[in-house]
């Protein structure tokens, strides 16, 4: 008997639903699957999550679930299924939102699949779908703290968001000018993530400065990734590899 309750103590450990630590553990293995970007362990917590009694009254679960359904619509599902995702991804942080508008995280979340939501739409209804973007995540910006390591990341992909905003849409609505100026902001802010260099690198693509871009790139290259994000960074320095075979 006392082996018998060894083991259950010890899954209850393994999946975070024990003395508290839920939310904790949780949060823990997104981060690790999202570094390492593992499928199995990010279905996991979505798994864990989506069978926890209520949960859809838990703004701080329902944010780890966003987040999941966010990365996993970036890499970890085929292609016709990445705009389900992302719906799931900003239905969740909206849930969050509305119990905790003070969210921070929740904000970029929804603002962040918001914006990759637009890419399946018309030219028109994806201009139409900017005023909620830019509600979510200027609204994040203005709520996640620079002083809390998490939410200093959060607040710095949240700039970065800002920045491709202004670099990407179409004239008259674009702003190279600030578009630079957000991403100096982020760089400011968590100087060890290159992949803001990749994005700069082609911001100044758009604006002709191939010299400053072909820096950005070999920036990226050159970088070490941030802990938490080391996928992310092999697959921005492949991109910056090809970017600069190009401007050879």
């Amino acid at each position: 008997m006392r082996k018998y309750l060894a083991v259950v103590v010890s899954l209850l450990l393994l999946t975070g639903f024990i003395f508290g630590a839920t939310v904790s553990e949780l949060n823990k293995l997104f981060y690790e699957a999202r570094r390492d970007r593992d499928r199995e362990k990010m279905l996991r917590v979505v798994a864990e999550i989506e069978k926890t009694p209520n949960y859809g009254k838990d703004a701080k679960l329902l944010t780890i679930l966003a987040d999941c359904y966010l990365e996993l619509a970036t890499w970890g599902v085929p292609d016709n299924e990445k705009e389900k995702t992302l719906e799931k991804a900003r239905s969740n942080a909206e849930a969050a939102i509305k119990i905790d508008p003070k969210n921070g995280r929740a904000h970029y979340i929804a603002g962040a699949a918001i914006g990759r939501l637009a890419q399946y739409k018309g030219i028109v209804q994806s201009l139409f779908m900017l005023g909620d973007y830019d509600r979510y995540i200027d609204t994040a910006i203005k709520l996640l703290n620079e002083n809390d390591e998490e939410e200093r990341l959060y607040k710095t992909f949240a700039l970065i968001a800002k920045g491709m905003r202004d670099r990407d849409v179409p004239w008259p609505l674009n702003n190279y000018k600030r578009s630079e100026e957000m991403f100096n902001q982020a760089l400011k802010l968590t100087p060890n993530y290159p992949n803001i260099y990749l994005e700069m690198g082609y911001l100044y693509l758009k604006t002709g400065d191939k010299q400053k871009a072909k820096e950005m790139f070999e920036k990226v290259i050159n970088s070490q990734p941030h802990p938490w994000l080391i996928k992310t960074h092999e697959e921005a320095v492949k991109d910056a590899r090809s970017e600069l075979a190009k401007l050879k």
